[in-house]
């Protein structure tokens, strides 16, 4: 009787990871709720590891993550075609793959009916004036709004061989004229009606304000981060690290802006010879 019990135990074991596998090797679908925004987001390839190359694409909000804005392809919901600047809430069929490529999501979306397709007016489009000073760059509504803060308090110490370390003491992974990046942390409070906003407050790019030179060029975000390449050119680069004395500091200004090219805030770092 005990040897049975404990054989029945294992079957019974045995039955239901079964079928927990047979459970996790299939697809789950499902119709949901989705509205999309009348102006376009920015994601990044999965292959963009540094996220160099901003991609716009429909800004999303499904009815069993809200408040939360998801970024898919403009052709990623099949049978649908978006139109920016028209606001949508569609019917989807959603499957969650359980065996999605390597190389791709593992959400797929079909439209089964558009239930909502309302115009927009006023919806922002990209900035494409000339910037030859601060004077010319146009804010967002509701901006300057203090969302980011350089990470560490945006201090650098640099090296002639071009190392990388917060004041703190604490050393970056990259070197300076590689992968180092300038992080950004998130200061806004949750309860500020902008914590959830999308595209238009999100800092996509950078003007940057350098000391060395009265020209001001405009940079992508590598997510929430910008490479210390692409904000300093490469002659700056050599004269941070050949040229600087000890001690000797640099202070750049970004000038963080939206998809569209509009300013967001002002951040400060500062980079001193080690």
């Amino acid at each position: 009787m005990k040897i049975w019990r404990i054989t029945f135990a294992m079957l019974a074991a045995f039955s239901l990871a079964s079928c927990s596998s047979d459970d996790d090797d299939k697809d789950i679908t499902k119709e949901i709720i989705m509205n999309v925004s009348a102006e376009p987001g920015v994601m990044y390839d999965l292959f963009d590891s540094m996220g160099e190359h901003p991609i716009e694409c429909m800004q999303v909000m499904t009815e069993d993550e809200p408040g939360q804005w998801l970024y898919l392809y403009f052709s990623e919901v099949k049978g649908f075609t978006y139109e920016r600047g028209h606001e949508y809430v569609l019917r989807v069929k959603r499957t969650i793959l359980a065996n999605p490529p390597q190389d791709a999501s593992n959400r797929t979306y079909e439209l089964v009916r558009i239930l909502a397709d309302k115009k927009v007016e006023n919806v922002a489009e990209p900035v494409e004036k000339e910037v030859k000073t601060e004077a010319d760059i146009e804010y967002e509504q509701q901006c300057p709004v203090e969302k980011y803060a350089i990470a560490k308090g945006g201090e650098y110490l640099v090296d002639a061989d071009g190392k990388v370390t917060y004041a703190d003491g604490t050393l970056t992974p990259e070197l300076f004229d590689k992968h180092a990046q300038i992080y950004l942390e998130n200061i806004l409070d949750k309860s500020h009606p902008l914590w959830q906003a999308g595209a238009r407050y999100m800092a996509t790019y950078a003007y940057v304000l350098s000391p060395l030179t009265d020209e001001i060029r405009l940079v992508p975000s590598t997510r929430s981060a910008f490479l210390f390449k692409n904000v300093l050119t490469e002659s700056e680069m050599e004269y941070v690290k050949q040229s600087m004395k000890q001690g000797e500091a640099l202070h750049y200004n970004l000038i963080l802006a939206n998809v569209y090219k509009r300013g967001i805030q002002k951040v400060e770092f500062t980079i001193k010879k080690k």
